[in-house]
């Protein structure tokens, strides 16, 4: 997990089952591990790009949730082609499932604004555990163990690298990383007010930082997915050296560096839409009712299609979304989803998935619906505020209603 500022068996440490962060996981690659996320639409996840090596193509996701522990396999990882380990840059890689992810496990959607600065998160990790005061847990065999904390975004890392020029003795891509330090509260610890002037000290007791084996896991921002945990250091310039013991081990005054999601934010989305199983590739291909199925998941896709004309090749087009019950109930009979649809240079339509929930309840036909809402860069027609498109869940089981 993370390092945090008190002992890891302190609860509010814990990301216990039931928290919100049962969508958090366990990435197992050959006889080491990471941390991933489950993504919005419950086909993939999102990690890091450094679990992977040219010879690994898979991997084993374990879930914790109020259903029980599940291990997934993958049945693709894809690496962002552009990975760069010497710079920490295009640090990401998604790992798509090779069976439904549990229905209990949170499926995440993306923090798309730019103002991510200054902005408070939640930090989980499956990581090595240990104190701000003294580092990792030197040696620890413990099972790992889903821990959580808290921190603020201090800088974007091309503000740290202008500041510290070759102190950063790496070339992070300038709006692609995000960086917080790890705080005690004393100014000799505060590593960006000592080395930029970007004072800070801390969300208090429930500070922390990642450690080993939190690689690829998240930070979130108002519940959504803003960053991915993907190197720590303990930087100094001259005779400042906030490090509380000169030791890279995650402890007070490193800092750490999260791949930025909103700056990947296409790269994510399309990714995942070019491996939707089973989409319609045109209005007429839309299925409008589908069957619930005996267990597990099944995905339902609303497409949205814009007819205008852009007034730049690179103008981009998004809605937000939000499904709605009508007498198909959420979480009995599908996941409720939110979010928001980009359209992208070049794209004139794109799918939102919805998941079903299957079961062997004898039921009848239900329907939920999908309202689409506060256009960016478009608009639905005069006086247009809203659209929606409702969904049948076919009853497939034996029964009979009068």
């Amino acid at each position: 997990m993370v390092t945090t500022v008190t002992s890891y068996t302190d609860a509010r440490n814990q990301a216990l089952v039931g928290q919100g962060f049962d969508g958090v996981v366990r990435v197992s690659i050959d006889n080491f591990y990471g941390t991933g996320v489950l993504l919005y639409g419950g086909a993939a996840v999102l990690t890091a790009a450094h679990l992977f090596n040219s010879s690994t193509s898979s991997a084993r996701v374990l879930f914790e949730t109020a259903s029980g522990t599940t291990t997934v396999s993958s049945r693709q990882v894809l690496v962002h082609t552009a990975y760069d380990a010497s710079g920490g840059n295009n640090d990401l890689a998604l790992v798509w499932l090779a069976a439904p992810a549990p229905a209990a496990a949170q499926r995440y959607s993306l923090y798309r604004g730019a103002d991510e600065v200054g902005q408070a998160f939640d930090l989980v990790g499956y990581g090595v555990p240990g104190l701000g005061a003294t580092g990792t847990v030197t040696g620890y065999t413990g099972n790992p163990v889903r821990l959580k904390a808290t921190n603020i975004f201090d800088a974007g890392i091309e503000t740290v690298k202008n500041a510290l020029g070759s102190a950063v003795g790496w070339s992070p891509a300038a709006g692609t990383q995000l960086v917080a330090d790890f705080d005690n509260g004393q100014t000799a610890q505060d590593a960006f007010d000592r080395l930029i002037n970007r004072p800070d000290l801390g969300t208090g007791q429930t500070e922390g930082l990642i450690s080993r084996g939190d690689s690829g896991g998240p930070a979130f921002v108002q519940g959504k997915l803003a960053g991915i945990a993907s190197y720590t250091s303990n930087l100094s310039f001259g005779s400042i050296r906030p490090d509380i013991n000169n030791m890279l081990d995650s402890s007070f005054g490193e800092i750490a560096a999260w791949q930025r999601v909103s700056y990947y934010q296409q790269w994510i989305d399309q990714s995942l839409r070019g491996q939707y199983t089973n989409a319609p590739k045109t209005p007429a291909e839309v299925q409008k009712t589908v069957p619930e199925g005996n267990s597990g998941t099944v995905t339902t896709y609303f497409l949205l299609q814009f007819n205008g004309t852009r007034s730049s090749p690179n103008h981009l087009i998004s809605v937000d979304y939000s499904t709605r019950d009508g007498t198909a109930k959420a979480g009995t009979d599908y996941l409720a989803a939110s979010g928001t649809l980009v359209l992208y240079p070049n794209e004139s339509q794109a799918l939102i998935p919805i998941e079903i929930l299957g079961d062997t309840v004898s039921e009848p036909d239900e329907t939920f619906f999908l309202d689409v809402f506060n256009p960016q860069g478009a608009s639905f027609g005069e006086g247009v505020v809203k659209l929606t498109a409702m969904r049948t869940i076919l009853n497939d089981d034996a029964g009979i209603f009068a």
